[in-house]
C-alpha cells in the first residue's frame, strides 16, 4: 500500500523561490509585488524537474514567476473565458446545453503562471464550504439536460479520499448524469499523491465512465513516478485525456509538441485540446499570434499520426466558448486583426495581444 505524505518543501513564496535557486536578489522585488496577487507554487516534484534539465525552460517558465507578470495589456480580462458570465449559482458554469463545470476547489497542487483562472484560485481565495457544494450538486440535479458533469477548479484530485469519494457518490447517483470528468494536473505535478488507496477510491466510487484529463505541456515534465502514475490512471479503468497550452517560449515549435504528443499516446492519453493561450492578465509574454499558432499546427499535423492528433482551438474572450483554430473559422481582415466564428454560428473581433508590440500598463 502507498502513503501519501504532504509536500512539507513546497515553494510558495518569493523567499522559498530565493533559497530553492530559482530567483536572484535582483528579481526580489518584482517577484514579491506579483506574489501579493497571483499565487506562487511549486511542489518538490516541479523543482526536481527543473533541477534535472537545467538547459530547458520548458518546465521552469510554467511555474517560476516572471517581472512580465506585473504588466498588463487593454485587451486583458480577470474572466478572460467568460465564466463567471454562465455561472447560475456559485461553483458552477453552464456554457454548453448538456454539460456543466464543477469547480470544486479554490487550489492546485502548482501555480501555472499562464492560468486562465489565476484571478479566482490560489490561497487568498475562500475554500468552497459545503453549502456552496450542495447548491451546485442540486442546480446539477434539477437540470435533466446535463449529460456529462466536468469536475475542475483549481485541482478536484487535491481533494481529500473521503471527499473526492463522496463527491463521486453524489453525482453518480443522479439518472441523467451519464460521465463524469476530471481536469487535473496532479499526475505531472505531484504524481505521489495518487497512492493506491486514492486510485481505489476513483474507481470504486466512480460508477459512471470516467475520463481525466491530463493538462501537460513540455516532454520534459516526464519521469518514472509520472510515467507510472499515469499507467496506474489507466489501471483503474480511467480514460485518459490531455490538454496542452500553446505557450511562447515553452513549447511553441512543432518539434516539441511532437515528442510531448507521442509520448501521451504512448502511455494511452488521447491528445485532447491544445488551447491557444487565454487573455489572462499578466500573460502576455506567453502569447503568439493565431497565425503563428496556426502554422505550427499545421507542421505538427504533418510531422505525427492522427492518434497524435489535438483539437487546436481557441476560447473566444467574453464566454463565447471554445472554436477550432482552422480557415473555416479565422479570417484574417488585416495584419493582427481577425473574425472568429462561434460554435453557434456568431461572427466576434479578436485582436492579436503579444507582448512585444502591445500597449502596456501596470498592475
Amino acid at each position: 500500500m502507498s502513503i501519501y505524505s504532504p509536500d512539507k518543501q513546497k515553494i510558495t513564496t518569493p523567499h522559498d523561490l530565493m533559497r530553492a535557486g530559482l530567483i536572484w536578489d535582483g528579481d526580489f522585488a518584482a517577484i514579491e509585488a506579483i506574489s501579493e496577487r497571483y499565487a506562487i507554487g511549486l511542489t518538490q516534484h516541479i523543482l526536481d524537474l527543473i533541477n534535472a534539465n537545467p538547459k530547458s525552460e520548458g518546465v521552469r517558465l510554467q511555474y517560476v514567476p516572471q517581472e512580465a507578470e506585473l504588466y498588463t495589456t487593454p485587451t486583458e480580462l480577470e474572466d478572460p473565458i467568460g465564466d463567471n458570465a454562465h455561472s447560475p449559482v456559485k461553483g458552477i458554469v453552464h456554457r454548453y446545453p448538456d454539460r456543466v463545470l464543477f469547480k470544486v476547489v479554490s487550489g492546485c497542487p502548482v501555480y501555472c503562471r499562464f492560468c486562465f483562472r489565476r484571478e479566482m484560485v490560489g490561497p487568498s481565495h475562500a475554500p468552497v464550504t459545503k453549502e456552496e457544494r450542495d447548491k451546485a450538486l442540486d442546480y446539477i440535479r434539477a437540470n435533466p439536460e446535463i449529460w456529462e458533469v466536468i469536475l475542475t477548479g483549481g485541482d478536484p484530485l487535491i481533494l481529500s479520499e473521503r471527499k473526492i469519494g463522496a463527491l463521486l457518490d453524489e453525482l453518480c447517483a443522479i439518472e441523467h448524469v451519464k460521465v463524469i470528468r476530471i481536469h487535473t494536473r496532479v499526475p505531472m505535478a505531484d504524481p505521489k499523491r495518487l497512492t493506491d488507496d486514492y486510485l481505489k477510491i476513483l474507481k470504486e466510487k466512480c460508477t459512471k465512465p470516467l475520463y481525466i484529463v491530463i493538462h501537460a505541456n513540455h516532454p520534459n515534465e516526464f519521469n518514472d513516478a509520472v510515467e507510472q502514475t499515469i499507467k496506474n490512471l489507466h489501471e483503474i479503468g480511467a480514460n485518459l485525456l490531455s490538454q496542452t497550452a500553446l505557450l511562447h517560449g515553452v513549447n511553441d515549435h512543432a518539434g516539441i509538441l511532437e515528442r510531448l504528443f507521442r509520448k501521451l499516446v504512448t502511455l494511452n492519453v488521447k491528445p485532447y485540446y491544445l488551447h491557444h493561450p487565454d487573455m489572462a492578465k499578466g500573460t502576455s509574454h506567453f502569447r503568439l499570434s493565431l497565425t503563428d499558432g496556426m502554422n505550427i499546427y499545421r507542421t505538427l499535423l504533418g510531422r505525427i499520426s492522427g492518434l497524435c492528433h489535438p483539437a487546436y482551438v481557441l476560447d473566444i474572450p467574453g464566454g463565447y466558448g471554445k472554436t477550432p483554430i482552422n480557415a473555416n473559422y479565422i479570417v484574417e481582415l488585416k495584419s493582427g486583426h481577425y473574425i472568429v466564428e462561434d460554435y453557434f454560428g456568431r461572427k466576434h473581433n479578436y485582436v492579436d495581444d503579444l507582448s512585444d508590440n502591445a500597449a502596456r500598463s501596470d498592475i
